[in-house]
């Protein structure tokens, strides 16, 4: 054991401190990291003045709606936070995947489990092909395995690829019919958990939800690793 220690040191998810375990941080990245705990908002997640008193949700959700039935978000999307998406999304970091499920599944225990069906945010063929892997995926998978449910990476379809747009709007506008169920797949019933690395706006995970819910969806939770907070 010392000399597997001392071979392959297990160091910190984001620098190369060494820690006890793997997949955890250490305690300078710990404390740059804004974990979201306390009072959230019960359908995106987003940080919430005032103590945890039963369902609450923050004026974006109230004003847009939301086509699923709940979200949870482990992280607030700044400082370490941000660092580790982006270098799961774009810094061929796909081990940060296991650490970063562990957290969302913490996040959301209460809501997931056994029978839910584990669903990425897909991204367009051409994005993928260049990427050469969906992280929403990665974190899918992850949480699939932790909770004993069923991950469906393919089970959506990006047929279109959408343009980034500043606007939230344009965002909704921008990702009309760009989602579909792929053929011969089935959530009729099912409780599905729609896992995306980040939101933003919500645009794609709406897109997402409402095609599931038009094909049967009993019940759509959304599980996100971080939540961009607005004006940010």
């Amino acid at each position: 054991m010392a000399l597997r220690d001392a071979l392959y040191p297990v160091t910190c998810m984001m620098c190369d401190t060494r820690v006890q375990e793997d997949g955890a941080l250490c305690p300078a990245c710990w404390s740059d990291t804004p974990f979201l705990t306390g009072a959230c908002c019960d359908l995106c997640g987003v940080a919430l003045p005032g103590a945890e008193d039963g369902p609450s949700h923050c004026d974006e959700c109230l004003s847009r709606g939301r086509p699923w039935d709940e979200g949870r978000a482990a992280l607030a999307y700044a400082g370490g936070a941000r660092r580790l998406v982006l270098a799961l999304k774009h810094g061929d970091r796909t081990e940060l995947a296991h650490g970063a499920a562990a957290w969302m599944h913490r996040r959301a225990r209460d809501l997931i489990g056994p029978e839910t069906i584990f669903v990425p945010v897909p991204i367009h063929r051409w994005r993928l092909l260049k990427r050469r892997y969906n992280q929403s995926a990665l974190l899918a998978n992850a949480l699939a395995r932790r909770t004993g449910g069923q991950a469906a990476p393919q089970l959506l379809t990006r047929h279109r690829q959408t343009k980034r747009q500043d606007e939230a709007v344009s965002r909704f506008e921008n990702m009309v019919d760009a989602i579909s169920l792929t053929p011969g797949a089935t959530v009729a019933g099912a409780h599905v958990a729609l896992v995306d690395d980040v939101m933003t706006s919500g645009a794609t995970l709406t897109a997402c939800a409402e095609v599931l819910r038009a094909h049967g969806a009993a019940r759509i939770t959304v599980l996100l690793l971080a939540r961009v907070a607005k004006g940010e």
